[in-house]
């Protein structure tokens, strides 16, 4: 399963994202970076990670605008060599297909739905229908699109693996190990719950960058 794993690094301190790096990468291969470390150091961060031990960079900035500037954003995430990106549905087919259109780019996972938000924050921005029924639609239609995958919380995995089939990757969140602590996360599961599920890939911050017992939970991930 360690194949599987991204490690988040959630921090904008570049030194203790390379010392993570440096830490985990003899188990862990996958790194997620989003905006904080970004917009504090641009996107040379790819570049000081891979040299730390990160074989790939998962950069989550979910792109959301105009066809031809989410096109332009993944030509860019191509330049510096990233594994896989993220966009949000929302932004539509055409903007979705521009995307998936660029030459050589990196892998291209929608996003949908928060796993931060439940139905009833669903309901306040203006979205009637279940989680389950927005995160099966925008899934499919992003896929038709061109898309290589989608994000998903735990519990909307089985579902979208039924609905979308074997090829679509689906990166799960919200990973716990039995007894760990919720965080932010409101839909979350173990990682066998989450692999047995049909997750291809499984994202994990603080249960791995603040372990007590690292060599617990990385045996835990075996």
């Amino acid at each position: 399963m360690l194949d599987q794993i991204i490690c988040a690094l959630d921090t904008s301190d570049l030194e203790t994202a390379t010392q993570t790096v440096q830490k985990l990468s003899p188990h862990i291969k996958r790194f997620k970076i989003g905006h904080s470390l970004v917009l504090a150091h641009s996107l040379s961060v790819v570049a000081t990670l891979q040299d730390a031990g990160a074989e790939n960079i998962f950069l989550d900035l979910k792109f959301h605008d105009i066809p031809n500037t989410v096109a332009l954003a993944v030509k860019e995430a191509a330049k510096y060599g990233v594994w896989m990106t993220t966009l949000h549905t929302a932004g539509g087919s055409e903007m979705m297909q521009a995307a998936a259109d660029v030459p050589d780019r990196p892998l291209l996972m929608g996003v949908s739905v928060l796993t931060s938000l439940d139905d009833s924050e669903l309901a306040q921005v203006g979205i009637s229908r279940t989680m389950e029924d927005q995160m099966l639609r925008m899934s499919s239609l992003a896929i038709k699109c061109g898309i290589d995958g989608v994000i998903s919380s735990p519990l909307e995995i089985t579902s979208l693996r039924t609905s979308l089939g074997p090829k679509a990757l689906i990166v799960t969140p919200g990973i716990r190990l039995p007894g760990g602590e919720s965080h932010d996360q409101k839909r979350f599961a173990t990682p066998h719950q989450a692999i047995a599920d049909g997750a291809s890939y499984l994202v994990m911050g603080r249960a791995l960058t603040e372990a007590e017992d690292l060599d617990y939970v990385i045996d835990q991930l075996k």
